[in-house]
């Protein structure tokens, strides 16, 4: 099978499409044949070397995964071969692959109403979404930071379906876009200090980082959230938590269902040919990129 891989770490040129071996399904598992995956910050912090969690090169990237299921491993009940699936891939086996192996417990079956492209663009953002706003509730006001990126618009629609105020900073070209998703009021950081202008946020959803967390602070009620997905360095304050996504096919069933609802909508803004790999990269690295950027395998 074609395979995106990388023998150093380093910038976007370092991609480069291989042939390996079709993995095997060991028990637990299922062998899922890719029909798009994405990418996520996660992605090129590895590539970069920036993040070391799997190990020395060689490896394949992709963390999510849409498509169709090939072969259920031994003990797989659940899933049978030509299921449409989507999920979380974790290991050194990733998605930018024409075949990916997953645990059958991260996956679930692909939203009815989304297109492969569109259902790859949920797993890893609409996770760590789902699993950071989990304690949020009717009523309650949050901030989310980078709120058009790709957590940043699901969090403002899970949020929204929640029962909540939603408040957001993204650059003013994206506030029509945030608008529409359900954001109640919205802050242009390129000209407003959010730290200036509120008080008394129930919670406050980073995905920024840098000074963003200890601002947030200062914004939060006594009793309030700052919930931290960017961040390194945790802060020393009871209102302080530091957030992982963890995978879960049992919750990506429950972002199916609100997909098939239309409470949640993913926004593709861009769809590369694993060929295009490293352009795709670059985009994603420049911080400039409304939703998700969205890869599809090569052309037979």
């Amino acid at each position: 099978m074609k395979a995106i891989s990388q023998r150093s770490v380093g910038g976007p040129d370092v991609l480069e499409t291989v042939e390996l071996p079709v993995p095997r399904p060991a028990p637990g598992e299922v062998l899922v044949r890719v029909a798009a995956t994405s990418v996520n910050a996660a992605d090129w912090k590895l590539r970069a070397g920036l993040i070391d969690k799997l190990g020395a090169p060689p490896f394949t990237l992709g963390f999510d995964v849409s498509g169709v299921v090939s072969e259920p491993g031994p003990g797989v009940t659940e899933f049978a071969a030509g299921d449409e699936v989507y999920g979380m891939v974790l290991g050194r086996s990733g998605a930018y692959a024409e075949y990916v192996v997953a645990q059958a417990d991260h996956l679930a079956p692909k939203p009815r109403t989304l297109p492969h492209t569109a259902a790859a663009a949920l797993p890893t953002a609409a996770l760590t979404a789902w699993q950071a706003l989990a304690e949020l509730t009717a009523g309650q006001r949050i901030l989310v930071h980078a709120a058009a990126g790709g957590v940043g618009h699901l969090a403002v629609q899970l949020a929204k379906a929640r029962g909540a105020h939603v408040i957001a900073t993204a650059r003013a070209v994206n506030h029509d876009f945030l608008s529409g998703l359900g954001a109640d009021e919205l802050i242009d950081y390129t000209t407003t200090a959010f730290d200036s202008v509120l008080t008394d946020m129930d919670v406050v959803f980073d995905l920024v980082g840098d000074d963003y967390a200890p601002r947030s602070l200062t914004v939060l009620r006594p009793d309030g959230r700052l919930i931290d997905a960017q961040g390194e360095e945790p802060l020393d304050d009871p209102r302080y938590f530091r957030h992982y996504v963890t995978p879960s096919g049992a919750d990506l069933r429950e972002i199916a269902a609100l997909a098939d609802a239309g409470r949640l909508r993913p926004a593709v803004t861009r769809v590369f040919p694993l060929s295009e790999v490293a352009a795709a990269h670059e985009l994603g690295e420049s911080g400039r990129v409304r939703g998700k950027l969205v890869l599809v395998p090569w052309a037979a």
